[in-house]
């Protein structure tokens, strides 16, 4: 490490901080090559090596900038106090601290990654608050790789020390106007490296993942980054304690009554959801399934739900399939849209579980599901998958290719957003036939976005329904012109008549009104067509919740899942089930949640059942829903029991983002 003093000093007091860097990225580097080795076998069958080194040293400088960061900040206030020389060693302490800890969780990570198949993450953090039983636990069974570790730790500590020591009197090298001009230049690389991205979003941990091995993933980004990234997203995870208790025998009852599902069909104690569904369709070969999520497009821009006249080809498909009169989305954001729909879990008062740590691996989805069934799953995007960890959530929950910008060869149009909505569904249509092709079965969600803000598409390619061309009228327009091009195809193709397709909308375009929960903002279009779907029009309040088990049972899927949702075939009286009794009305009920009346028919504003956990026997379980005392009353509880937080949404639908 002596060696580095000699070019590296040229550089005055910044000098430290290149050698910090210097040593961090070969540490973590050698650290990384180390566990590539060890775990060669599961690495081998990605033949992404050359990619996990390349992105790993990216991870690695944003990991090493971030703890750099704190101490070049402080630079002007000593300059200006001209008392550099306590910067000096203020700085070199941290540095010599922050490297030492960095070193500390690589050499953790061997030990961690034997007993949970991943690097240190949010496990490792909530150990920490049982350091008796963790201290006794890691004593008993691991004494001789802890000594090695202290050893090891120990001999860097002291090497780290000496050759930060090495760089007193490098504060007077330089002059303080020399100093200070160079600054706002480090500053600048140090945020750029944080950043490590040009794109619309920064890196984060789903900009690693690019197998559908969680393990092999993990391996990409440096525990101190998973570390960081956990500590992070804890505090999205502690609203639920906001509300009050309820045993937990009477959520799990007010759960299960509102599923529409016998007794006899629930297979857990541990996990109350957990239920067998038998498809009420039964098919000699199951469908292929197709999910089109249309962003921010709500009934309000849909003629036949009593909107603007925006969208003649989603009009027109009511005629054509199931058309659902009365669907709710769940939240104001795309990930709410996508736990509903992808994971038929219902919105709770933390953060949805598409960013959450725990969510991330082993959470039950439609994709999961399927690939118990043989298909072959896959997400098409025209955007960043990495944004809101997508990416990361879809491959190690069942997903096995995520299909994004990357992969479009030569898009038509690309905004800020990523690639048109047309080139979204070209890519989708030449995914589909594909894998039809192939004869494995398929489940292909195809998520578009060119109908956000700042609503930018390609000219010429529709006639305007107002001025300037940048509205959300304009793009919504847009998108269901893309949406009539891909179905026009679709219908002609040899996938069609196997396939089932689902065309939902993730959300509206915004929420607001005076209105405790403004529902009519909460409705959404959705349809389901392909294959022998006969039209039928569904007047019932539906959530999204009910589309994952609805969907199985159309497919001729027979299932064990933990989706809380109603299978529709077998409990609306649309699909030949004995008619439920009318829900109260909330306005019925409590005067003060009345809903101002938007559009010319009543839109009653309770929906049945909300309830999922993740099959993860040694994490949390987190589970939500109540559907009768929702609908009589409007507000909901929650209760955290032994091994499991169990949290309840205020309202009908998580408006926390709004």
């Amino acid at each position: 490490m002596t060696s580095l003093h000699w070019p590296i000093r040229r550089l005055g007091p910044y000098s430290c901080v290149l050698g910090f860097l210097v040593i961090g990225v070969a540490t973590l580097g050698l650290s990384r090559a180390a566990l590539i080795g060890w775990q060669w076998q599961r690495v081998d069958g990605t033949d992404s090596l050359l990619s996990m080194l390349v992105q790993g040293a990216r991870s690695d400088l944003i990991t090493l900038s971030l703890f750099a960061a704190p101490s070049v900040v402080l630079i002007p206030f000593f300059l200006a106090a001209r008392r550099m020389n306590w910067w000096l060693r203020i700085a070199c302490g941290w540095l010599t601290v922050s490297l030492t800890a960095i070193l500390f969780l690589e050499l953790a990570t061997p030990l961690f990654l034997s007993e949970y198949d991943m690097r240190p993450n949010r496990l490792f953090v909530e150990y920490l608050a049982y350091p008796r039983e963790v201290s006794a636990m890691l004593w008993g069974g691991y004494r001789g790789s802890l000594a090695l570790i202290a050893v090891v730790l120990g001999t860097a500590g002291w090497l780290i020390g000496r050759h930060f020591i090495g760089y007193g009197a490098t504060d007077r090298a330089w002059r303080a106007s020399v100093v200070m001009l160079a600054w706002p230049v480090v500053v600048l690389v140090l945020f750029v490296m944080i950043r490590s991205s040009l794109q619309h979003r920064p890196a984060n941990l789903a900009t690693f993942a690019f197998c559908d091995d969680a393990m092999v993933n993990s391996l990409v980004a440096n525990s101190a980054y998973t570390v960081l990234s956990a500590v992070y997203g804890l505090k999205n995870e502690s609203h639920s304690r906001m509300y009050g208790d309820m045993p937990e025998p009477e959520m799990i009852a007010r759960v299960r009554g509102g599923m529409g599902v016998p007794l006899e069909n629930f297979t857990s104690d541990e996990y109350p959801t957990l239920r067998k569904q038998v498809a009420s369709v039964r098919r000699e070969r199951p469908l292929n399934l197709v999910i089109v999520l249309e962003e921010s497009l709500g009934a309000g821009f849909v003629q036949r739900l009593g909107g603007l006249p925006i969208t003649p080809t989603l009009s027109g498909l009511a005629d054509q399939g199931i058309w659902f009169e009365q669907l709710y989305a769940t939240g104001t954001r795309s990930v709410r849209g996508i736990e509903a729909v992808i994971a038929g879990f219902p919105p709770t008062p933390a953060m949805s579980v598409v960013k959450l740590d725990k969510s991330q691996r082993d959470f039950a989805t439609l994709a999961s599901v399927l690939d118990r069934a043989g298909y072959h799953n896959e997400f098409v995007y025209g955007g960043e998958s990495h944004f809101d960890s997508m990416r990361s959530f879809f491959l190690g929950n069942g997903f096995h290719a995520v299909v994004d910008r990357d992969d479009f060869a030569a898009p038509k149009f690309v905004g800020s957003w990523g690639a048109s909505d047309e080139d979204l569904f070209d890519k989708t249509h030449e995914r589909l036939q594909a894998l039809h092709a192939a004869g494995q079965p398929f489940f292909v969600l195809a998520f578009t976005s060119s109908n956000h803000t700042p609503f930018e598409f390609p000219d010429g390619s529709i006639e305007l329904y107002e001025q300037p061309k940048q509205t959300v009228h304009n793009a919504i327009k847009y998108a269901d012109h893309a949406l009539g091009e891909f179905l026009e195809r679709a219908r002609g193709s040899g996938y069609w008549e196997d396939t089932l397709l689902l065309i939902v909308a993730d959300h509206d375009t915004r929420v607001y009104g005076d209105e405790l929960v403004p529902v009519n903002k909460f409705q959404v279009p959705g349809v389901i067509l392909g294959a022998d779907t006969q039209p039928r029009r569904i007047a019932a309040t539906v959530s999204q919740i009910d589309l994952a088990p609805t969907l199985l049972s159309l497919m001729g899927i027979d299932s064990e899942h933990p989706f809380s949702g109603r299978d529709l075939t077998r409990t609306l009286a649309e699909f030949g089930n004995a008619a439920p009794l009318p829900a109260p009305r909330h306005d019925a009920v409590r005067p003060e949640l009345r809903v101002a009346a938007r559009r010319s028919r009543d839109r009653p504003a309770t929906r049945r059942g909300s309830a999922a956990l993740r099959l993860r026997p040694q994490r949390e379980v987190a589970a939500a829903g109540d559907d009768e005392h929702r609908s009589r009353t409007g507000a909901h509880r929650a209760c955290e029991c032994a091994d499991a937080r169990l949290a309840v949404p205020r309202s009908l639908v998580s408006t926390q983002d709004r």
